[in-house]
């Protein structure tokens, strides 16, 4: 790795991936270990910590570092860490297996994904997992909803990863690795990351066309996986940055690839964790807008900026950026900071407004880019039902 790229989140980056011989040995006793059916999230989280997306993770947590995160937002070696990355399992499931056993985690297709090396079997206070990682115990919240769906027991371990899932957007996908040896092959030396789950409205494209100012390179990192109804489509999200980025960007000045995990919606506990994820693939700075990773109110508009005080440590620069909008008098996206006009002369630019109005069929009203428009419209239904 270059010298000018950021250290991974705890100094290593975490391979966790079985070589061949290793994987052949495990492949023939598959039949004879215990097992257990993952879902497609805890695969996608299977792959991320077995590629470094999630170091310095090298599997699920253990009981110790669970209560660390959720209480003090750190590892137990205090090292920042926001978002609990757990494996579930009901009762039943736990009654056939005991700490020390190999296990082997398979996808709903029945494909053998992983072996857990499980060193932990413990249980968990759902409530209390909800109030400190979402802020509320409120059951219209997806991630409180979640969490009461869970099994009772958690299983803490090690990871090894067998054979990496069939993956349909695999063209889009970068590891670590892979981000970093680009960064470095383009010589980068500031890199912001982009976090998305929303096509591009103007908004976005003048928020990262902002920060490309002031660095070398952009890396827009879409989340596809699992998100609420109404959420846009992964292949809508995937389509629409491509017709934006093939006429609105300097190729050279930007990389699309995507981050396969689920979207938690834990505001600005997400938002530190999206930064430690963008950190590991060689980001200098990471994009904070507002109300990150929020929903239906649950937060302050800017929780996401103020949290980032809590980790002076974090080993990345996040990039604040205040509410942006069209002024009907300065005639551009601009913002609060610059704008000396009263809000009536402005002109709302959310991902929340852009899916009401597509939902709507009111595409002419929409403050996005003709090719992205172009891109949306091509299906009938573009949302997550």
């Amino acid at each position: 790795m270059g010298n000018f790229l950021p250290r991974p989140h705890g100094r290593k980056l975490v391979d966790r991936i079985l070589k061949q011989p290793q994987r052949d040995r495990i492949l023939d006793e598959v039949n004879e270990l215990p097992n257990i059916v993952v879902n497609n999230e805890t695969r996608n989280d299977i792959c991320n910590i077995a590629e470094g997306v999630f170091s310095p993770l090298e599997g699920f947590m253990n009981q110790e570092d669970y209560i660390h995160v959720v209480h003090e937002d750190r590892l137990t070696n205090g090292i920042p860490w926001t978002i609990p990355i757990v494996l579930d399992a009901p009762s039943d499931i736990c009654s056939s297996i005991a700490e020390g056993d190999e296990v082997v985690l398979t996808d709903e297709t029945g494909h053998s994904i992983a072996l857990l090396h499980l060193s932990e079997i413990y249980s968990f206070d759902k409530k209390d997992t909800n109030s400190h990682v979402f802020g509320t115990k409120d059951k219209t919240h997806p991630g409180v909803i979640k969490t009461l769906n869970m099994g009772e027991l958690l299983l803490g371990g090690k990871i090894d990863l067998i054979a990496k899932p069939q993956n349909q957007y695999e063209r889009y996908n970068l590891n670590p690795i892979e981000t970093r040896e680009i960064f470095e092959k383009r010589r980068w030396r500031a890199v912001a990351g982009f976090q998305t789950r929303n096509v591009p409205h103007l908004g976005h494209e003048y928020i990262q066309k902002t920060a490309l100012t002031f660095v070398d390179g952009i890396f827009i990192n879409p989340i596809i996986g699992r998100k609420k109804r109404g959420d846009f489509k992964d292949e809508v999200i995937l389509a629409s940055y491509e017709a934006l980025i093939k006429t609105y960007f300097r190729i050279e000045r930007a990389l699309f690839g995507i981050l396969q995990t689920e979207m938690r919606y834990a505001g600005p506990k997400e938002a530190v964790f999206h930064a430690i994820i963008r950190k590991n693939f060689g980001c200098t700075h990471f994009i904070v807008g507002r109300d990150h990773a929020g929903i239906s109110g649950f937060y302050p508009p800017f929780a996401a900026h103020d949290i980032f005080k809590e980790f002076p440590d974090l080993g990345i620069i996040p990039l604040f950026f205040p509410s942006v909008f069209f002024c009907n008098i300065c005639k551009t996206i601009t913002n609060d900071k610059a704008c000396p006009h009263s809000q009536k002369c402005h002109q709302e630019l959310s991902g929340t407004k852009t899916r009401n109005a597509i939902h709507n069929g009111e595409m002419e009203n929409l403050m996005i880019r003709p090719e992205v428009a172009k891109t949306i419209c091509q299906w009938e239904n573009p949302f997550i039902e």
